[in-house]
């Protein structure tokens, strides 16, 4: 009989495709949902498999309990991630840090769980924190609260919340997983917080791009990540970087151009000054949530990843291109010539 799965926040961009994974490799899976009426899951239940789905929320007790009977491994890939920045960061923090403990104590409370993987962020390690590419930040970096953005601490106080408890409780074994920016193709026509800027840049919704960067990572490698870490003997009690090298979104725009431009796909490929970033974020929540990051530099180090759990990520111009090729596939890409 196949070892069960519960994966939560199912119909997410991680989650499906950690999904996809397990399945592909022999796992029985059991998702939350917040509804069983969704549609949301018509893709998910495409994959074949055994896969089942549940109703569970992070702001509530119920369901839990049901979720996670007879399973013997959590992945916890829901979380909280708006595209702007709420009026009240407790929005954010809460959420995050009440559901992780929602479900770490129901995970112990079973006593067949035997691991938890927890989808974190590098947002839990770069805020606060400065690096340059000989002084990568690690694992054993966190984010200082007080210097995060509502987001990133919600992210730094869920995981810090998760270790506390797995170190005092005792009964479950703990992996977090901290990824970059997640980019990849998608499994269905929605856009998640984290490809919104490539859908940008192929939607004409950027006349030229903000110096933002990243350090972006394939959600099908994500996806590996999170199946090597419930696998791996040597995980328990680990934190993971899983994210690439720092990568400027003009970059990104001019890979996209060089791939979709011949089809006809407008994408901008000049720099845009940061006064104009500046003046056009006062009446663009989501580019309010960028503009503290302009010009900003953020380099981690995946090596733990690689050496311990055999991780490995593929190239960034890959992963770029899949996604903007996925969008228009989808539909979601309306820029053109």
């Amino acid at each position: 009989m196949p070892e069960l799965v519960l994966v939560t926040g199912a119909t997410g961009f991680i989650a499906g495709h950690c999904i996809a994974e397990l399945i592909g490799h022999g796992y029985a899976v059991r998702g939350t949902v917040r509804s069983l009426g969704t549609a949301k899951t018509d893709h998910l239940r495409r994959l074949g498999g055994s896969l089942e789905f549940v109703e569970a929320r992070l702001d509530d007790d119920a369901g839990w309990a049901e979720a996670v009977a007879g399973c013997t491994v959590v992945l916890h890939v829901a979380s909280p991630f708006p595209p702007a920045t709420p009026a009240d960061e407790d929005e954010l923090i809460r959420p995050a840090v009440d559901g992780t403990l929602r479900v770490l104590r129901a995970a112990a409370a079973t006593g067949t769980v035997r691991r938890v993987v927890l989808t974190s962020s590098v947002a839990a390690v770069t805020s606060g924190n400065t690096s340059d590419p000989t002084h990568p930040l690690t694992e054993a970096d966190w984010s200082r609260p007080e210097a995060a953005a509502p987001y990133a601490k919600s992210k730094t106080l869920a995981e810090r919340a998760a270790w506390r408890f797995a170190e005092e409780d005792g009964r479950i074994d703990l992996v977090s997983i901290n990824p970059g920016m997640v980019l990849g193709p998608l499994q269905r026509p929605e856009v998640s917080t984290s490809l919104e800027a490539v859908q940008r840049l192929l939607s004409g919704g950027m006349p030229a791009v903000p110096m933002l960067g990243f350090t972006p990572v394939d959600v099908r490698d994500l996806a590996v990540a999170h199946r090597l870490a419930l696998e791996s003997p040597k995980a328990p009690g680990n934190r993971y970087i899983c994210a690439g090298p720092h990568t400027w979104l003009l970059d990104m725009a001019r890979t996209l151009a060089a791939d979709l431009g011949p089809s006809g796909h407008r994408v901008p490929t000049r720099r845009l000054p940061y006064w104009m970033f500046w003046l056009a974020a006062r009446f663009d929540p989501t580019l309010r949530l960028a503009l503290p990051f302009v010009g900003r530099q953020d380099h981690l180090s995946s090596t733990k990843a690689a050496d311990e759990l055999g991780w490995t990520m593929r190239p960034i111009a890959e992963t770029v291109v899949d996604t903007g090729r996925s969008l228009v596939e989808h539909g979601l890409a309306r820029g053109r010539r």
